[in-house]
């Protein structure tokens, strides 16, 4: 049977027919010669029969696409054989608990016409939000040029909207800073030019004034006539003076020779003298100071700044009062001390402090007291003299030597201004070569 179905296979295919044997091999469909022994020699007689016998073909070799085709047809006569001892190719399903199965997916044209709109919907998606997150990023950038550009052309004070705390709202917040801060810088650079030209014009009109007198006959150049001009004169070199060493301080230039200041002689040096016109002005000064550290400072720089609170307190001191200069070891807590509080224990900070009995400063007008050329209405007006400078100066050769001024006020009561300096010596403090 399996040799039927071989054949049948080899003949629609166009080839001949094969023998097939046990461990299936084949050969071309006639017996094939067998190996035994040898078959006698003919007689004669033989011969002539078998001349007349028909002639036997040689056995057909196989080329090797016939041993493909044969081996082909041999297996399909096998499956063809088997096949009703064979049962069914099981078929494997996955399907959900309930026995549904999942359906399948494939690139059919509806499958494919939803790939693409899915596609289609997240790229309009990702294009709509970038568009959203660019405009929000790129708005407030607009906003902070375009501020910057109205401070460029002049607008003295250009603010952006803060609309969140992320970068750009910081940047923004930022920018709002500046802007209010150089706006008040040049508030505060237009009144020093004001100030200024007033300042110098007032004793320059006076000078003017009095020469004009002598030169139309009006007044005689008398010793008074003399003393006159001379106070102009002093006042507005005083004032020039002042405004150089605030430029010098600005700059970062004003020079200091630091040595060791013994601050109790400085103070009574101050007091000695400022004494003649505290005595013409009826104040009475008095110095208090204990076994204070020896400081290293300018001496000269230094005097200058207590000079300046000495003669600040004379000058709004009504006869009768006092000033009172004090030094004391401070360890930089505390506005005040008492004669003699500090010693060599008490590292850290020097305190000096001059403190008066006059009109006092009210609590509004505290915080600008140190402010170039301002002045309060009743305590600092040009009746008490002054160039508006004086505690301005104070504060910026403290914070040269690297301490601090500060002041407290009770009105009706007195004032108290007090300067304090590191006992060490300050770091980084500027030095003449």
């Amino acid at each position: 049977a399996l040799n039927g179905l071989a054949d049948a296979c080899l003949k629609r295919q166009g080839r001949g027919a094969v023998r097939l044997n046990q461990d299936l091999s084949w050969g071309d469909g006639v017996a094939v010669p067998v190996p035994g022994p040898a078959l006698p020699t003919p007689l004669p007689s033989d011969a002539r029969e078998a001349a007349a016998a028909p002639a036997v073909e040689p056995p057909r070799e196989f080329t090797g696409e016939d041993d493909r085709a044969i081996a082909s047809c041999v297996g399909t006569a096998r499956s063809e054989q088997l096949s009703s001892y064979v049962a069914s190719p099981a078929l494997l399903f996955i399907g959900d608990e309930g026995g549904a199965t999942v359906p399948g997916f494939d690139l059919s044209p509806t499958n494919t016409a939803k790939i693409a709109g899915a596609a289609a919907l997240v790229l309009a998606l990702t294009v709509g939000a970038s568009v959203l997150a660019g405009a929000r990023l790129v708005r407030p950038l607009h906003a902070l040029t375009g501020a910057a550009q109205r401070m460029r052309d002049g607008q003295e004070h250009a603010s952006v909207p803060v609309s969140g705390d992320d970068e750009i709202g910081r940047l923004a917040a930022a920018f709002n800073d500046m802007s209010a801060h150089r706006a008040r810088l040049e508030e505060q650079r237009k009144a020093m030019v004001s100030d200024v030209a007033h300042e110098l014009r007032t004793p320059l009109s006076n000078i003017r004034g009095w020469l004009e007198a002598a030169q139309d006959g009006l007044a005689d150049p008398d010793p008074a006539f003399v003393s006159s001009l001379l106070e102009e004169a002093v006042q507005l070199q005083h004032i020039i003076d002042d405004l150089q060493d605030l430029a010098a301080a600005d700059a970062g230039v004003l020079r200091l020779h630091p040595e060791p200041v013994r601050v109790g002689e400085l103070l009574s040096q101050v007091a000695a003298a400022h004494q003649a016109r505290a005595e013409t002005a009826g104040v009475t000064l008095t110095v208090e100071a204990g076994a204070v550290p020896i400081l290293p400072a300018d001496p000269v720089r230094l005097r200058q700044a207590v000079g300046n609170l000495v003669s600040n307190a004379v000058r709004h001191t009504p006869a009768g009062g006092r000033v009172t200069l004090r030094a004391y070891g401070s360890s930089g807590a505390g506005t005040g001390g008492s004669a003699g509080s500090g010693s060599e224990s008490d590292a850290g900070q020097v305190a000096i402090e001059v403190a008066d009995t006059g009109t006092g400063i009210p609590a509004g007008d505290l915080p600008y007291v140190f402010d170039r050329f301002w002045r309060a209405e009743k305590s600092r007006s040009r009746r008490t003299g002054g160039s508006g400078l004086g505690l301005a100066i104070v504060r910026k050769l403290a914070e040269a030597h690297g301490g601090t001024a500060s002041a407290t006020s009770t009105e009706g009561v007195g004032s108290a201004f007090t300067l304090r300096l590191p006992a060490s010596g300050p770091d980084g403090m500027t030095t003449a070569s």
